[in-house]
C-alpha cells in the first residue's frame, strides 16, 4: 500500500515533462559522484581526455545500473528507483589498483568486483541473520553521517582550513531555497526543489566569482558529440588485487542492503521487515552495474543513498523516473557539452545538496533502528558501531598503518561501522535463543493462560506485538481444536525465539486436528455447525507462516513458525 507521503508511488506514471525533469534532478545528484573518476585519473597524472572518458563511461554504466535496478520481474532488480553512482567504497581499492597497473587494471578488477557481488547476491538469503533492522538502520544512518565532513568542506568552501564567506552565503542560500520549497510549497515547486535550488546556486556562484567565465567557456567549448569507447585502454587482471576489491564489494553491498531496505520502508506503509528477495535482486543489479562500469571503462558503481534522500524529500519514487534517469545518463555519456556543466558544479552547491538529501537518510536510518524494541544487546551493537565508525573520521591517524588490503574497510566511517556492527552482532548473538514452556488444558479456560504466556514472554523477548498476537491466536485455536476431540486433554507448548523467527511446538495425545488449506464456504456454516472446526483449523494455518505436524505413536507434535 502506497504511503500517504508519496506523491508519485512505485507504479505511478507522472506526466512526461515532470518525469524528464525528475530524472534530470536525479542526474544532478549523480553528477556529484563523478569527481571520483577524475581523482583517480589525476592520481596517475592522466590527461583531461582520460578523465572525460572515465566520467562518460561511469555515466553510461550508471544509466544501465538504474534501469536494471528498477526491474521487478525475475531475479534481477529490487524494483525500486535507486540510481547507481561512482561508489566511494571502491575509491581506496581503485587508487591502489591504478598505481599498480594503470586504468586497464582498474577496469579489469572492477569487472571482477561485479562478478563477486553478483555471486554474493545468490547466497544472501542464507545470511539473513546478519542483517536485522538494527544493522540495516545503522548502515543507512551512517551513510549520511559519513558524508558530513565532505558536505561541510564544500558548504563552507574550506581551503587549507579557511572558509570562504562568499561560499558560505551561496551554500546556505541554496540550502534555504531547497528547504523552503520542500516545506512550504506543493506540486511542482516541491517536486523540483533541488533542481531549482541548484539553479539558484549556480547563478549566485557566478555573481560571487566562485563560478568563473573561464570555467563556463571551457564547458561551452566541449564537443557536442563524441564516441568515448574508442579511447578504451583495455582490461587486465591481478590476483593481488582480488582481496582489496572483495573488501570493497562487501562494504558496497552492506551499504546497498541499507539503501534497498530504506526504499522498501518508504514505499510500503505497512513495512515490517526487510524483504530478502528484493534485496537479493537489488544486489545482483548492483553487481551488473559494477560489471558494466569495468566493461565500458568507468569506476565501480553502487546504489546512491543521496538520491534516495531526494526521493524521500520530493515524494516521487516511480519506476518510470528510473527509466528517465537511465536514459538521460546514457545520452550524456555521448554528449560531453551538457555533462561539462555538471563537472564545474560549484563547491557550495555540492555541499548544500548533500546536506539537504543526507538529512533524510540519517532520520530514515534511526527510524529503521527504532522499528524494534531496544534491549541491552542491541544498545551495544548500535552505540559501539556508530562510535567506532566515527573514530575513523575523527582519528584517521590511528588507522594509517594498516595493511593496504584493509584500507578499503577503514577508508570511511560507513564501511568501518557496518563491518563492526555485523561482527559485534554475531558475537552478541551467542545464547540469544530463548525458550519458554507451558502446559495448558485444551478447553476454553486455556485461552487465557495461552494469551498471558505469549504476552509475558513476548515483552521479555522484545518481539513485535503483531507476531505475538498471531502466535497466541493460532495456539489458542489449535488447543481448542485438540479439546473438541477428547475432553480433559492437555497440551505441552514450547515457544522458541531467536529474533528472526518465533517457533511454537505443541505436543498432545493423538489424533491430530485437521488444518485445511481452504476455509469452508460461508453459506454452509449456518446449516452445518460441525464446519466451525474446519474454519478454526484454517485460521491456525492462516495465522502461521509455516505449519508442520507429525504423529509418533500416540503423540502428535505440531510446529507453528512465524517470521519476525
Amino acid at each position: 500500500m502506497k504511503p500517504a507521503s508519496l506523491l508519485y508511488g512505485l507504479d505511478a506514471k507522472p506526466p512526461v515533462p515532470v518525469t524528464i525533469l525528475l530524472g534530470l534532478q536525479h542526474v544532478c545528484i549523480i553528477a556529484i559522484g563523478l569527481v571520483f573518476p577524475v581523482i583517480l585519473v589525476r592520481h596517475i597524472g592522466g590527461s583531461e581526455e582520460q578523465a572525460r572518458f572515465m566520467v562518460s563511461m561511469s555515466m553510461l554504466a550508471g544509466g544501465v545500473g538504474v534501469i536494471v535496478q528498477s526491474l521487478r520481474r525475475g531475479p534481477v532488480g529490487s524494483g525500486f528507483l535507486i540510481p547507481a553512482v561512482c561508489g566511494p567504497s571502491f575509491l581506496a581499492a581503485s587508487l591502489l589498483c591504478v598505481k599498480t597497473g594503470g586504468l586497464s587494471l582498474v577496469f579489469g578488477m572492477t569487472m571482477t568486483a561485479g562478478l563477486v557481488e553478483a555471486a554474493f547476491s545468490r547466497v544472501l538469503h542464507r545470511l539473513r541473520v546478519l542483517f536485522p533492522p538494527e544493522i540495516t538502520g545503522i548502515i543507512v544512518a551512517m551513510v549520511g553521517i559519513s558524508v558530513i565532513r565532505v558536505a561541510g568542506i564544500n558548504l563552507f568552501g574550506l581551503q587549507n582550513g579557511t572558509y570562504s564567506p562568499s561560499a558560505v552565503i551561496v551554500g546556505f542560500t541554496t540550502l534555504a531555497v531547497m528547504i523552503g520549497l520542500n516545506v512550504w510549497t506543493r506540486g511542482n515547486l516541491k517536486l523540483f526543489c533541488i533542481l531549482i535550488g541548484m539553479t539558484v546556486g549556480y547563478l549566485l556562484s557566478f555573481f560571487a566569482g566562485i563560478l568563473t567565465v573561464e570555467q563556463l567557456s571551457a564547458a561551452a567549448g566541449a564537443p557536442l558529440v563524441w564516441f568515448p569507447l574508442a579511447h578504451h585502454p583495455g582490461w587486465s587482471f591481478s590476483w593481488a588485487m582480488v582481496l582489496p576489491f572483495a573488501v570493497a564489494v562487501l562494504c558496497s553491498s552492506l551499504k546497498s542492503i541499507g539503501d534497498i531496505t530504506t526504499c522498501q520502508k518508504i514505499n510500503q506503509a505497512d513495512w515490517k521487515r526487510p524483504d530478502i528477495v528484493s534485496i537479493k535482486g537489488g544486489i545482483l543489479a548492483d553487481g551488473i552495474g559494477c560489471f558494466s562500469a569495468g566493461l565500458f571503462g568507468g569506476m565501480g558503481q553502487s546504489t546512491s543513498s543521496t538520491n534516495i534522500g531526494l526521493s524521500i524529500a520530493t515524494g516521487a519514487t516511480s519506476r518510470v523516473i528510473a527509466i528517465s534517469t537511465g536514459v538521460l545518463l546514457i545520452l550524456l555519456a555521448f554528449l560531453p557539452k551538457p555533462a561539462a556543466i555538471f563537472a564545474i558544479m560549484p563547491a557550495p552547491v555540492i555541499g548544500a545538496t548533500l546536506v539537504f538529501a543526507l538529512g533524510f537518510m540519517v532520520v530514515a536510518g534511526f527510524q529503521i533502528i527504532m522499528s524494534r524494541m531496544i534491549d541491552s544487546r542491541k544498545t551495544f551493537v548500535i552505540g559501539l558501531s556508530i562510535i567506532f565508525g566515527l573514530m575513523v573520521d575523527m582519528l584517521p591517524e590511528a588507522f594509517a598503518g594498516l595493511p593496504d588490503w584493509l584500507q578499503p574497510v577503514f577508508a570511511s566511517s560507513l564501511s568501518a561501522s557496518a563491518l563492526f556492527a555485523v561482527l559485534l552482532h554475531l558475537i552478541l548473538r551467542i545464547g540469544i535463543r530463548s525458550t519458554a514452556r507451558l502446559e495448558v488444558a485444551c478447553d476454553g479456560s486455556g485461552a487465557v493462560a495461552v494469551l498471558d504466556f505469549f504476552q509475558r514472554n513476548g515483552g521479555a523477548w522484545a518481539a513485535r506485538p503483531e507476531v505475538i498476537d498471531k502466535a497466541a491466536a493460532a495456539t489458542s485455536e489449535y488447543c481448542e481444536l485438540v479439546g473438541t476431540d477428547q475432553a480433559g486433554r492437555t497440551a505441552a507448548i514450547s515457544a522458541h525465539f531467536d529474533e528472526l523467527n518465533l517457533q511454537v511446538v505443541i505436543e498432545h495425545p493423538a489424533p491430530a486436528p485437521r488444518l485445511p488449506q481452504q476455509a469452508p464456504p460461508a453459506e454452509l456454516l449456518v446449516t452445518r455447525p460441525d464446519l466451525f472446526g474446519e474454519l478454526a483449523g484454517f485460521m491456525v494455518r492462516s495465522y502461521a507462516d509455516k505449519v508442520r505436524s507429525k504423529t509418533d505413536g500416540d503423540r502428535v507434535t505440531t510446529t507453528l513458525s512465524f517470521e519476525h
